[in-house]
């Protein structure tokens, strides 16, 4: 490898026959044998200058470091503006709440300047108290019905191997598969081992598929219409009003309650009804539709269980049954005749008058009787002037009570609206749901001028308790029923 020569300054002599160059060799650069030595070669001496700051640079430097310090301080003077205005933005919010408070404050005062708000209680009455003990499901003389003793002596019981004292489980599969009822309707007939231990299956099973069946069985029986005048299948034993009424008795039901005094059992564990209830309904129901056929219950059996159906619609624990409660209330009221109706209904009236307080337990007791059929309205019309009677003391006949009505001064503080709400229910019922009473012009002319002084006389601004409720109540039935 050919390395160039070293760098040297040359200088050129020159005379008439030679030509000389005088080198002479710089002191940095490396000698002969150096060049062609490797180890011994030497870096390059880097003769680059260093760049010298001038007073411009340090100017440059300065400014730009008071720039970054301002910048600085500008952000940070901005948070500090951004935090007071947030401060002050929750300050008028608590300013504003405040202010909003002392408005709402000072409303609810002058409301009170016109009437303390009264608390009306809701409608409810708790009609059952404990259960007593059920009666055990026991029926000796099971086995020797003819029903059963049918299957012990046919020739395939070697293979189902049934026996006497097994027989009401055997029942009960028939039961529950609906072949009992088929067996009764092809026998025409139902004995009465087999009737009993079907009807208290039905009020006392704790089995819910028993207590279903069972009832499903009776209103199969008493609903068929294959006879006009007669029962198209004999049955040898029928329970009277009596067992029902104790059952009723069993699964806790106060007979003599009163809904103004509060019940003494609330803590009870078993207190309210069993699911049996629905049963009880289900078979009172069928025996009224069979009237034509068998007259089931007395006059006054079938008035109390009128009122045992109302008492039952005031229970809040039945607001499941509905369907079925007026069911039974359409079915019980037309199970009267004609000549027993209206000493009937009266006689109810009065019984419910007695026993429901004066409150929206009375409004509820008359709106719970549907207006489905012409005798369900009489029967309205009667519990709501019964209740009217009794709400007035000396008072005896529909024109009394409207004469005492009208005369009411609205602008007088003692006042008491929410009577008045229930006075107006009452008349609106006893006037409109009974055509004879809406055909009397005496009471409905009267009945209208009660309700032109409820609409008129009573001020929008009259802010206490039912004020607006009667206005307004008043105000629809002369619109809708009186001027239609």
């Amino acid at each position: 490898m050919t390395l160039p020569p070293p760098s040297r300054n040359c200088t050129t002599l020159q005379t008439n026959s030679f030509k000389f160059q005088l080198c002479v060799m710089d002191v940095n650069d490396p000698l002969d044998f150096e060049v062609e030595d490797e180890l011994l070669k030497s870096n390059p001496v880097n003769n680059k200058r260093k760049k010298i700051i001038g007073l411009d640079d340090l100017l440059q430097d300065h400014y730009r470091e008071q720039d970054k310090l301002l910048e600085k301080r500008n952000k940070q003077s901005k948070a500090k503006t951004k935090a007071k205005k947030s401060k002050s933005s929750y300050d008028d919010e608590d300013s504003k709440e405040a202010k909003l408070t002392r408005l709402v404050e000072k409303c609810h005062n002058q409301l009170k300047a016109f009437g303390e708000e009264q608390e009306i209680p809701l409608w409810g009455v708790k009609v059952f108290g404990d259960q007593k003990a059920f009666p055990p499901l026991e029926f000796p003389d099971l086995g020797s019905c003819n029903l059963l003793q049918s299957f012990l002596n046919n020739k395939l019981n070697s293979v189902v191997e049934l026996t006497a004292d097994k027989g009401d489980i055997f029942l009960e599969g028939l039961l529950v598969n609906g072949w009992l009822s088929k067996l009764a309707f092809l026998c025409g007939h139902v004995e009465k081992p087999v009737a009993i231990w079907a009807f208290n299956t039905m009020l006392y099973s704790s089995k819910e598929e028993l207590r279903n069946s069972s009832s499903d069985f009776w209103c199969a029986i008493l609903s068929s219409e294959k006879e006009v005048d007669q029962l198209p299948v004999k049955i040898t034993w029928f329970p009277e009003y009596a067992v029902l009424r104790k059952a009723l008795f069993i699964y806790g039901f106060l007979f003599n309650f009163s809904s103004s005094a509060k019940p003494n059992n609330l803590g009870s564990d078993v207190e309210g009804p069993p699911q049996n209830i629905r049963a009880w309904i289900r078979f009172v129901t069928s025996c009224c539709l069979i009237r034509s056929k068998k007259a089931i219950f007395s006059t006054a059996e079938a008035e109390e269980i009128v009122v045992i159906i109302i008492c039952l619609f005031l229970d809040r624990q039945f607001q499941g049954l509905l369907v079925l409660l007026n069911d039974c209330m359409e079915a019980i009221v037309n199970y009267f005749t004609d000549q027993e109706w209206c000493s009937s209904c009266e006689n109810i009236g009065k019984f419910i008058a007695c026993r429901v307080s004066k409150d929206l337990n009375c409004i509820q007791a008359i709106e719970c009787i549907s207006e489905a059929s012409s005798r369900c309205k009489q029967l309205r019309s009667a519990v709501a002037y019964q209740t009217l009677l009794s709400c007035f003391d000396g008072v005896n006949s529909g024109e009394e009570i409207l004469k005492s009505l009208t005369a009411i001064n609205f602008k007088d503080k003692s006042c008491d609206f929410f009577k008045m709400y229930i006075h107006l229910v009452l008349i609106e019922n006893w006037v409109l749901s009974n055509s004879l009473v809406e055909d009397n012009p005496v009471i409905y002319e009267m009945f209208c001028l009660y309700l032109r002084h409820c609409s008129t006389l009573i001020s929008a601004t009259n802010l206490r308790s039912y004020a607006s409720k009667v206005r307004h109540r008043a105000a629809y039935l002369l619109h809708f029923n009186i001027y239609k």
